[in-house]
């Protein structure tokens, strides 16, 4: 089995690259390793030794750009997961072991299942992509990390409660208005997870659609149930949280917002989300 394995050494404590190629090849896999690099220009450095598969070893951030690749290249991916929070992987119930993880990815006959592939512009995502208190907990939980591990996700979002102040914005999907007004937070999802166990659990990341959640401002002491809904389940169902599924999302937002995409921060121009029927074969097993 040829392997092309990319890795990224700034996810969680970092990758080490060597470390997760020996397990591949302990696995009996014949291996080629890429830093993140090799995704530029469609990922030709990647593919020149015509591997049967991709291997993506880092965090949440890390897998949306080789899921393109390997999208576009109708070649399966396997997740070793090294991130700090490993979202994608506890969402499809893949192996948070890395040795297990190498195992898995090195098989043959190992089995896959699609998932949806979802653009923020141009910038491939598979979790969620959100605007308002989910960036100010990504930056309150960055510098915690290290220390905190996964739990820094859990601290950033209270302090993001604590200090946030709503959103003006309005969302729009598939042509129709789903939500104008102030929100907390609106969450455009694939799998539905992010921020180290949240998730919006509405989501399905094999539909083909994407999912879109607005948390309309109220009350900061009503955050505690939308947490609760996003730990434990029905954060779409309760009131005043508005949700859609559809193809494309448009969000009119503050010029300088940012948005968190699969744990990244960064800013949209135009805030428009979509799924273009890109879909990835992922190993599952």
């Amino acid at each position: 089995m040829r392997l092309a394995l990319v890795t990224n050494d700034a996810s969680g404590g970092g990758t080490d690259a060597g470390a997760v190629a020996a397990l591949l090849a302990a696995a009996g896999a014949d291996v080629t390793v890429h830093d993140l690099g090799a995704l530029d220009g469609g990922g030709a450095a990647l593919l020149a030794g015509a591997p049967e598969r991709l291997v993506v070893a880092g965090g949440d951030g890390t897998i949306g750009p080789v899921a393109a690749v390997a999208a576009g290249a109708g070649l399966p991916l396997a997740i070793v997961p090294m991130g700090t929070a490993n979202d994608f992987a506890r969402a499809l119930g893949l192996p948070l072991d890395a040795g297990e993880a190498a195992r898995a990815a090195a098989r043959r006959d190992a089995p896959t299942r699609g998932v949806e592939l979802l653009r923020a512009g141009d910038r491939p995502f598979l979790n969620a992509a959100s605007a308002g208190l989910s960036v100010l907990a990504a930056r309150r939980a960055r510098a915690l990390k290290h220390r905190l591990g996964p739990l820094a996700y859990a601290a950033g979002a209270l302090r993001a409660g604590v200090a946030g102040r709503p959103l003006p914005c309005r969302v729009v999907v598939d042509g129709r208005e789903l939500f104008a007004g102030a929100c907390w937070q609106a969450i455009v999802a694939g799998t539905g997870a992010f921020g180290g166990g949240a998730r919006l659990d509405a989501a399905d990341p094999h539909d083909g659609l994407l999912d879109v959640a607005v948390l309309e401002a109220g009350p900061r002491a009503a955050l505690v149930r939308r947490a609760y809904g996003m730990r434990a389940g029905g954060l779409a169902d309760q009131a005043g949280v508005h949700h859609a599924r559809g193809r494309v999302a448009e969000l009119e937002l503050p010029a300088g917002t940012r948005f968190n995409v699969d744990g990244e921060v960064c800013e949209l121009r135009p805030a428009r989300l979509q799924s273009r029927g890109e879909r990835v074969e992922v190993v599952v097993a």
